[in-house]
């Protein structure tokens, strides 16, 4: 088993694809730039997902209260299963009953740059020691960022996201929660959705 099939195990273990339009993880074409994405996601929790592209697939991370702006607030980030590259622009709703089972919408889409590069650290080796700084280029999420591993309960899967400082005292910015691929919001995504089901 290849390692990019090896790490969409879980992912694919979780899934029946026969009843979720999720992408299965079959594209596994790298992009130019490495990408992230931040996902919108109304299951039984509303959270964001962030995910990184490193080695060919998504690496994730459930963040409850979402991204912040403020360096100042550090939001927990719980690390899930890699996810798929074509997870990417995934956007529609997840059958009851599947895991994950909710409303995604794409909050946030672009490319980003691994800070510790230039010190011969690849993004791998960044995620196994546990400290990741990167600069985001997206549509909203703009600026150098951090996710750091805690030593919270002894839950390796617990991380910090938060905005890295930068020259100048900023003030949190506000986003417009409506997709950066169709610009909609989750109740619009859902409500098409029971439109086209009751046809």
């Amino acid at each position: 088993m290849s390692p990019k099939k090896k790490s969409l195990e879980t992912y694919t273990k979780k899934r029946d694809f026969t009843l979720t339009p999720e992408p299965s993880g079959k594209k596994v074409k790298k992009n130019r730039e490495p990408i992230f994405v931040v996902q919108k996601h109304d299951a039984s929790h509303l959270h964001y997902d962030f995910r990184l592209e490193i080695d060919g697939v998504l690496v994730s991370w459930a963040i409850p209260k979402g991204p912040s702006t403020n360096p100042e607030e550090k939001h927990l980030a719980i690390m899930t299963e890699d996810h798929p590259l074509d997870y990417a622009t995934f956007e529609g709703i997840i059958p009851e009953g599947q895991y994950g089972g909710g409303t995604v919408m794409v909050w946030d889409l672009g490319t980003y740059v691994n800070w510790k590069q230039e010190y011969g650290i690849s993004m791998q080796q960044a995620v196994e020691n546990g400290k990741i700084e990167i600069e985001l280029h997206g549509k909203k999420l703009q600026g150098s960022y951090a996710l750091i591993r805690t030593k919270l309960h002894n839950e390796k899967r617990n991380w910090l996201f938060f905005k890295m400082k930068e020259g100048g005292k900023k003030k949190a910015v506000k986003y417009n929660e409506k997709s950066v691929l169709t610009n909609r919001t989750l109740n619009q995504i859902a409500q098409e959705k029971t439109k086209k089901e009751n046809l």
